[in-house]
């Protein structure tokens, strides 16, 4: 099956990334105009960036618990991972498993070379194989359309804004220009407003960013009622799991298939993923196409 070409994922990365690169400067300038060590958060936003690219896959298997898993231990699980990889004309990637209650995949790494691809234990034995085979490849659509080096890109500003918001009052920014003012105040407002521009603009390209996933699982394995049984199953599940174990694994929604903890429809925007509907109704619309 061709791998459908997303116009609208490629134009929303590059606005993205163009919108976030003038949000920063706007940042930055005004961090310099107050006095603030600029070249010192330069520098340590260049140390967190080559952590997280270089070592991104590692971070997020170590917070979540997964560990990499041979062939020989879950080689049902491998043998679909490579199957998958091969149609979607990737390297096969590492295979991981993440002991929780929470029924969950994810995908991570910094490019297809050096990709993670993870799953609950629990997803496993929820799951028919054709189901679990459509979730596999929706997070392989993830390291095909390489959207997750976006996404740790992006939110670089935003975590340095973040930092910023917590410990403005701690920094040397007495020494500003302005002289009799407050400069931390003006830091700690222009750092929160950098900080809710960068989320909403990550999070509305990480919510488009599923859509192409699921859309390329179902161009992959050519059944999209699978990926919209799994999504109900793994949905389903979720109301009834108690909350604790889904708050400890609450750090990796970003990258599950499904959140752990979903917020309500007036947190749409702070969403990392679109309503469970719409992902169904466009899920249909693939259907249709694929049966012309």
């Amino acid at each position: 099956m061709k791998w459908p070409s997303d116009l609208g994922l490629t134009t929303r990365v590059w606005l993205t990334m163009l919108l976030l690169l003038i949000v920063n400067l706007v940042f930055l300038s005004v961090l310099s105009y107050l006095g603030v060590g600029i070249y010192g958060l330069i520098a340590f936003a260049f140390v967190l960036a080559f952590v997280q690219y270089f070592f991104s896959d590692r971070l997020v298997l170590w917070s979540t618990g997964a560990r990499e898993v041979s062939r020989d231990e879950f080689p049902e699980l491998h043998e679909m991972v490579a199957k998958l990889a091969a149609e979607a004309e990737i390297p096969m990637p590492k295979v991981a498993v993440m002991q929780t209650p929470v029924p969950n995949a994810f995908a991570t790494g910094r490019s297809p070379s050096h990709a993670v691809v993870a799953v609950t234990d629990s997803i496993v034995r929820l799951l028919t194989p054709k189901e679990l085979e459509a979730v596999l490849a929706h997070e392989l659509a993830h390291v095909k359309n390489r959207d997750m080096l976006v996404l740790t890109i992006g939110s670089f500003m935003a975590m340095l804004a973040s930092i910023i918001m917590q410990n403005a009052i701690f920094l040397s920014l007495g020494g500003g220009r302005r002289e009799g003012g407050n400069p931390w105040i003006i830091a700690w407002i222009a750092a929160i407003a950098v900080w809710i521009i960068s989320t909403l603009l990550i999070r509305s390209l990480s919510r488009y960013r599923e859509f192409a996933a699921d859309r390329g699982s179902a161009y992959l394995t050519g059944r999209p009622r699978d990926l919209i049984s799994a999504l109900h199953k793994i949905s389903g599940r979720m109301d009834y799991l108690p909350p604790e174990p889904k708050r400890q694994v609450e750090g990796a929604n970003a990258f599950f298939i499904i959140p752990a903890l979903s917020g309500n429809t007036l947190m749409e925007l702070f969403s990392t993923h679109p309503p469970l509907e719409k992902r169904v109704a466009a899920l249909e619309q693939v259907e249709q196409e694929l049966r012309r």
